[in-house]
């Protein structure tokens, strides 16, 4: 099957509409590129739900803080769209930024309760810049249904309440996190970690772990699951951000951690920031 490979959003909303007029299902793919396995998995997931699945690429610019790792973030086109071909998808959007962003862009997108804890305090306007880039390739792709990872838990929250409020016809499907062997979530980030610093990324699952037995026997103090997390992280020499226990829906911290809840983490493993959760 010929894949197309679309660059100015003229020719992406024009396949789009193609697709839609040839009374086609689309699916879209929203990613940052340096595909892995987990990607792998959200194209695999949207071709049972469409007819035609696109896959953006783009690095979005305004989704990064002016200390962080726009600039060196990992890249591969040719081999993500090789990939791309290889599972199926009916194209690929991989747009300039200036396809994007006028140079005098001037209206953005801003979620003001579930994106404004966890990564959202940390970095801040990280969420207007997803809402905005997620906003315009819904306009660009006009998907029927959109999957993202669950790996970015609060981003995926985010997405969901934008797509209730501003009333964007199309399902948002969230796909289980992908992880290696040893447990440790698929990231396009990893490329950055030496080989001691991969062992010891280790850490951030088996903290997931510590939380999720801790609540297997039933409700129990989140405070305290908190420390045992955190105990967890500092053993593999991991710099914490932050180890938190929330409520699945509001993504408010709980008093009393229970099934059902789930633990986020973002960790610092040398200058590499990662995160992960589980649902508990």
């Amino acid at each position: 099957m010929s894949m197309s490979v679309l660059k100015s959003a003229e020719e992406m909303q024009r396949w789009a509409l193609e697709q839609r007029g040839a009374g086609k299902r689309i699916g879209l793919v929203p990613t940052m590129g340096y595909l892995h396995e987990g990607h792998l998995s959200l194209i695999a997931e949207a071709k049972k739900r469409a007819d035609a699945v696109v896959v953006s690429i783009f690095v979005n610019p305004v989704q990064f803080g002016p200390n962080e790792d726009f600039a060196k973030y990992p890249r591969d086109e040719a081999r993500d769209l090789k990939l791309c071909r290889e599972a199926g998808a009916a194209a690929v959007f991989v747009p300039p930024v200036p396809a994007m962003y006028a140079p005098d862009a001037s209206v953005f997108i801003t979620e003001e309760r579930l994106g404004s804890g966890l990564c959202g305090a940390r970095r801040p306007g990280h969420f207007r810049g997803v809402c905005t880039v997620v906003a315009k390739l819904f306009n660009l792709t006009l998907p029927h249904v959109a999957v993202f990872g669950q790996k970015d838990y609060q981003q995926a929250a985010v997405i969901r309440r934008m797509v209730r409020d501003l009333n964007f016809p199309l399902e948002i499907v969230v796909a289980p996190i992908v992880r290696e062997a040893d447990g440790l979530a698929m990231s396009s980030r990893n490329v950055f970690l030496s080989g001691d610093e991969r062992a010891r990324a280790l850490g951030l699952s088996r903290a997931l772990r510590v939380a999720a037995d801790a609540v297997a026997a039933g409700p129990c103090a989140a405070d305290a699951v908190r420390r045992r997390m955190s105990k967890e992280l500092e053993k593999h020499a991991l710099k914490i951000d932050y180890a938190e226990i929330v409520d699945a829906e509001t993504l408010e911290p709980v008093g009393d951690a229970r099934q059902g809840n789930v633990a986020l983490i973002a960790a610092y493993c040398g200058k590499t920031r990662l995160i992960d959760n589980r649902v508990l």
